[in-house]
This record gives C-alpha cells, sequence and structure tokens, in this order.
C-alpha cells in the first residue's frame, strides 16, 4: 500500500516532458455521439487543419498518420504525437485505444478549461476545438493552470467501481418502488401497511379502504407487479454483496481489498462505506491531504473582492459518491467514535453554537477522509479512533 517513489504524482496539472514544437504533432477532438472534430498543429504547415469524422477511432488513427506524412514531406521529422480531449460520456476507451498504439493521449477535466464571460458567447464545435488547442498547447509547455488533466484508469480499475454504484443505483430503485406502492395505498386511504415485509403480497387481498371495500382491481395488480419488481431489485443487491465478501475472503491481501478490509475495522465503517471510499478514492493516486479533500468536493468556494468577503459554500466539484458518503460516515463517526479526537474537535466547536453543526459536519467530514487516507497509505490510526481485532 506505499506509495512508489518514482511515480508522478503532479503529471495531470502541467506535462513534465518538454515540449519540442518542431517535433510533436499536436491534435485535439471535439467529441458528440455521432461524430468527432479533430483540429491539429502540424510541424512544417503553415494551416492548422480541421477535419470532421465519423466515430471511427481508425479512421481517426489515419487521420493522425496522414498529418505525420504530411510534416515529413515538409522536412519535419515528428517525434511525439500528442492528442487531447475532453472527459465526457466516451470515458476513457480511446485514451487507453492510443496510448497502446504509442500515441500520447490525454483527456481533459472540462470544467478546467477557461471560456468566454460574455452573457451570450459564441459556441460551436470549431471553436470550441480553438478553445482546447489552446489549453492544451499551454499545459504541454509545462505551465500550470492552463487546464488539467483526468487520471486515465485501467479497465480493472473502472470494473472495479462498477458493483458499488450498481448497488447505489438498485438501492435507490428499491426506495422509489417502495414509495409508489406506498403512494398507490394512501390514495385509497391505507395507511400503515408495510410493503416490504415477507408476508405483503399475501395481506393484499386482506386490506381495506375505509369505505370497507377491498383494493380496485387495476391498482392491486400494479401492486403485485411493484411487490415482485422489488424483491427481484433485493435479490441482486444481495447478490451484489454476497459476491463482494466471497472476492475478499479470496483475495484477502489483494492491494484495494486489504484497504478495504482496514477500513472496515474502524468502528462505524462497513463493508459498503469501505469499498465505495477504495475504489472511489483512496486508491487513487493523490498528491497530498489537499488533493484528496478537493477531489471529494468537501471545500470551500470563497468570493472575495476588495472588502467583499464571503462563503458560497461547498465548491462540490469533485466525486459527489464520495461527498455524499463522507457526510453520512461524520454523523455516524460522532456515534461510533465518540472518544476520538475529531469527534472531540466537533463538540467543542458546536457545544455553544448548535446552528453551526450542518457547517462543521462538512469540515469533520474533510477531516475524516484525509485522517482515513493516512490510515489505508501510511497505517496511521486517527487519535482516538477505535478498531475491531483483526478477524
Amino acid at each position: 500500500m506505499e506509495r512508489n517513489p518514482m511515480q508522478k504524482l503532479n503529471d495531470l496539472s502541467r506535462s513534465l516532458t518538454p515540449l519540442k514544437p518542431d517535433g510533436t504533432l499536436i491534435a485535439v477532438i471535439e467529441m458528440s455521439l455521432s461524430s468527432w472534430l479533430v483540429a491539429g498543429i502540424v510541424p512544417g504547415i503553415e494551416r492548422q487543419p480541421l477535419k470532421k469524422l465519423d466515430v471511427d477511432e481508425n479512421a481517426l488513427l489515419k487521420l493522425l498518420n496522414r498529418w505525420r506524412e504530411e510534416a515529413q514531406k515538409a522536412e519535419q521529422g515528428i517525434e511525439r504525437i500528442a492528442v487531447a480531449f475532453e472527459a465526457g460520456r466516451d470515458g476513457f476507451w480511446l485514451a487507453r485505444w492510443l496510448r497502446a498504439r504509442d500515441i500520447e493521449a490525454h483527456i481533459i477535466h472540462a470544467s478546467s478549461v477557461a471560456v468566454s464571460r460574455e452573457h451570450r458567447r459564441a459556441k460551436t464545435d470549431r471553436l470550441d476545438t480553438e478553445l482546447l488547442k489552446r489549453a492544451f498547447l499551454g499545459w504541454l509547455r509545462g505551465e500550470r493552470d492552463h487546464c488539467k488533466m483526468v487520471a486515465i484508469p485501467t479497465i480493472k480499475d473502472e470494473d472495479a467501481k462498477r458493483p458499488n454504484r450498481e448497488r447505489e443505483s438498485l438501492v435507490g430503485e428499491q426506495s422509489r418502488i417502495v414509495n409508489r406502492m406506498k403512494a398507490a395505498l394512501v390514495r385509497l386511504g391505507i395507511r400503515g401497511f408495510n410493503p416490504k415485509l415477507k408476508k405483503a403480497a399475501e395481506r393484499l387481498d386482506g386490506l381495506r379502504t375505509p369505505e370497507g371495500e377491498p383494493i380496485p382491481p387495476n391498482t392491486l395488480a400494479e401492486l403485485r407487479r411493484d411487490m415482485a419488481r422489488r424483491r427481484l431489485v433485493s435479490d441482486q443487491i444481495r447478490q451484489i454483496e454476497d459476491t463482494r465478501l466471497e472476492r475478499l475472503e479470496q483475495a484477502p491481501s489483494d492491494g484495494p481489498h486489504a484497504m478495504v478490509r482496514l477500513l472496515a475495522r474502524v468502528i462505524g465503517v462497513g463493508i459498503e462505506t469501505a469499498d465505495m471510499l477504495v475504489q472511489e478514492v483512496l486508491s487513487r493516486n493523490m498528491r497530498d491531504r489537499r488533493a484528496i479533500a478537493r477531489y471529494a468536493g468537501l471545500t470551500g468556494s470563497p468570493d472575495e473582492s476588495g472588502r467583499k468577503r464571503r462563503e458560497k459554500g461547498l465548491a462540490r466539484s469533485g466525486n459527489a459518491r464520495v461527498r455524499r458518503g463522507m457526510i453520512q460516515l461524520a454523523w455516524r463517526f460522532l456515534m461510533f467514535q465518540k472518544d476520538s479526537t475529531l469527534a472531540q474537535w466537533f463538540r467543542a466547536r458546536t457545544e455553544n453554537a448548535r446552528s453551526t453543526r450542518k457547517t462543521m459536519i462538512v469540515a469533520l467530514a474533510r477531516k475524516l477522509l484525509i485522517g482515513l487516507w493516512r490510515l489505508v497509505r501510511e497505517g496511521v490510526v486517527p487519535d482516538g479512533v477505535v478498531l475491531r481485532p483483526v478477524s
């Protein structure tokens, strides 16, 4: 679980490879569902080519090779091809595909590209490629704050996130089904019926409205279908949870699995929360504690100009799953780790100012996330935190 000292930690804010303009072919892609617009900067060619392609990675590769041949005809030897595009619906597959063919590929964090603040600014794919080229060129020159790149995960890393995200989606779907059934019954004046009980389906026929009438046939059929759907979703959630436990038992010393098992030893942290934190944030190669807090969106957004000083609240620019999970965990932490230094810190600052609890819980969530990051990375247990014995 120790960090590799040779691994670059700051190569997402700027390029660490010196840029040689005469030997570097640069291309940016504006991607949509139906087409790709590719803009290039080709050494030795005065014009800056712009080509619209179908969504086809092989056509893109042919275009890059053709531009390289044009540069060679202009007596410019191409030593490096650098391609960039914004993070979006297409994910990371194209970057991995290009890198497998010895083409340097980067994914730009869309919100890090500066745009015009005009009320009605012109926006077209061609103008967007110009913005991307300027931002990408500054990044390649090694200058900070032109744009930020997104870490490109392996397909194994992406797949490891799917169980937790699928479970989150299924839990939400299960809640919607239950709420829909309760709403259907309330419309008939029936209250206090729990559709989640095992014998709920058998009790439907015996339910009566305040007028003494049975549930109407169409509503009854709808309720039965919803119950069958809820059972299916509940079974799928259980399958995901059982599969996760099996994998943890089969490879307990695997890197992410070891982190999950260590986090789950913290009283108040369950397997589900531990797995989410490890897969979404703690297994990533973060530079420092500030980067951890920024990624979770648990930092503030100050608005300062002249004498004006105000705070606009959470930046919310990071991972929403981590932010929601950490705020929920912070409330649980206050119950299960009352004697910890962090819990005492929270109580000392809210004891005489109860109205600040919601604000301070975010600060506690940020401190707790950093403490858990140090726990899995360096083995440093936060002061006063009680761990379960090793099973």
